[in-house]
């Protein structure tokens, strides 16, 4: 299901590793829900063994900590190494300068050690080869680098430092990760080719070699449209169970902030290359368990994911907007022939529901301060399906906060 997380979490610029324990872990930065800024002054450790229920292992590491910054400095996007029984996190901040903490624990608490020298740009990320080489990679646009860390973990060594991609090949803006796969090296990143430059896609690059001679292949998955605003992602692969996956994040709050963690799973063909994959919201959830409509994995219109005090989820889609439209993909049904949906709205209007982009029925709302319940005996329905809810009325305003499907009968 995503968001992976709860829906009062917000872990954007996802990295994820799994450890000695067969555990899979996820680093990322921690923003708050309707900030108007990227990010906070924490990091949080998520940790999982079946990739459905997650445990937050609580604040790993804060500004707090950083005798070389002020207290409350935001926190961007993390990684983390292993090496020799130390866990090492690499942080930075909005000026560009990184830092590294360390641990004995996957889940911290992390210790500073302090600043990186010779290293400017956001971002960090590290790869561990399989000769005991590790290389850190950070940084935007032209300004991405790499150089090889020394034994300690702690430095670069800056003689061997380089450009690994560019704008001008590569599309290249932020948010580098790279993984060792089948004896390459893949470059996961930030990919401005679509929608007018913006960076809602993550594109990837192949070499045989960890600093150099990477070979734009495309783009793995694309969050445009999760949001009416959303600019921006930032994620990494992970191997857990056999099973390879793409981990990113969608927008909330018509903002680029207040960002959700999600996962799609992917598929390395035999001669490398990796499909793109759309954004979903349910692999393998039954129709007939009540879905949560902040859950919607892409939006049309004015509509958006935001805070609602009345929620029963503490997110629902608000500020619905006549021709607005929701959309969730997949949904599994067993035959189900009953829909309800929980609804509030200014005036009166129906939400149409469509199956794989062909109309199937209408649920019909009234005007109601409070949310209502309204349902209907529809065509039963099986198989798994996009599904899609469009609104239409006389309404100025309405929200969602969940819906279900059920056998009647």
């Amino acid at each position: 299901m995503n968001p992976l997380f709860k829906n009062d979490v917000f872990v954007p610029d996802g990295e994820a590793h799994v450890w000695e324990d067969g555990r899979i872990y996820v680093y990322g930065s921690w923003d708050l829900m309707g900030d108007d800024n990227y990010c906070s002054d924490v990091y949080h450790v998520f940790s999982s063994d079946d990739m459905e229920n997650w445990t937050d292992h609580g604040v790993c590491f804060s500004s707090k900590q950083m005798s070389w910054m002020p207290d409350g400095t935001r926190l961007y996007a993390p990684d983390c190494a292993y090496k020799d029984g130390v866990y090492y996190l690499y942080y930075c901040i909005p000026d560009g300068r990184c830092g590294v903490a360390k641990s004995l624990s996957p889940t911290g608490p992390f210790i500073d050690v302090g600043e990186i020298r010779d290293v400017l740009g956001i971002d960090p990320a590290v790869l561990m080869d399989d000769d005991g080489q590790a290389y850190l990679y950070w940084g935007q646009f032209d300004n991405v680098r790499v150089a090889k860390l020394k034994d300690n973990m702690t430095e670069i060594m800056p003689e061997t430092m380089e450009q690994p991609l560019s704008v001008k090949e590569h599309e290249f803006h932020e948010g580098s990760s790279v993984k060792k796969i089948n004896g390459k090296y893949y470059f996961l990143f930030t990919d401005t080719h679509r929608h007018g430059g913006r960076a809602t896609s993550l594109g990837y690059a192949v070499s045989d070699h960890p600093m150099h001679g990477f070979q734009y292949k495309g783009i793995i998955i694309d969050n445009f449209g999760c949001d009416p605003k959303t600019w921006n992602n930032h994620g990494s692969m992970a191997e857990f169970h056999g099973q390879w996956y793409i981990f990113y994040h969608r927008s909330t709050h018509a903002s680029v902030f207040s960002r959700h963690i999600c996962a799609e799973p992917i598929e390395i063909k035999a001669d490398g290359t990796i499909p793109e994959v759309k954004m979903t919201t349910a692999q393998r959830a039954n129709a007939s368990i009540p879905m949560q409509a902040c859950r919607a994995c892409m939006l049309y219109g004015n509509v958006r994911i935001a805070g609602d005090q009345a929620s029963k989820h503490t997110l629902a889609l608000t500020e619905i907007a006549i021709g607005d439209s929701a959309v969730y993909r997949y949904m599994d049904f067993d035959g189900e022939n009953h829909v309800c949906l929980r609804l509030q709205a200014d005036g009166e209007g129906r939400a149409e529901l469509y199956i794989d982009d062909f109309y199937h029925d209408s649920v019909m709302f009234s005007q109601n301060d409070d949310y209502i319940d309204v349902e209907k005996d529809i065509l039963p329905l099986t198989g798994k399906h996009t599904l899609v809810w469009r609104f239409f009325g006389e309404f100025q305003k309405a929200s969602m906060d969940a819906f279900c499907f059920s056998k009647k009968g």
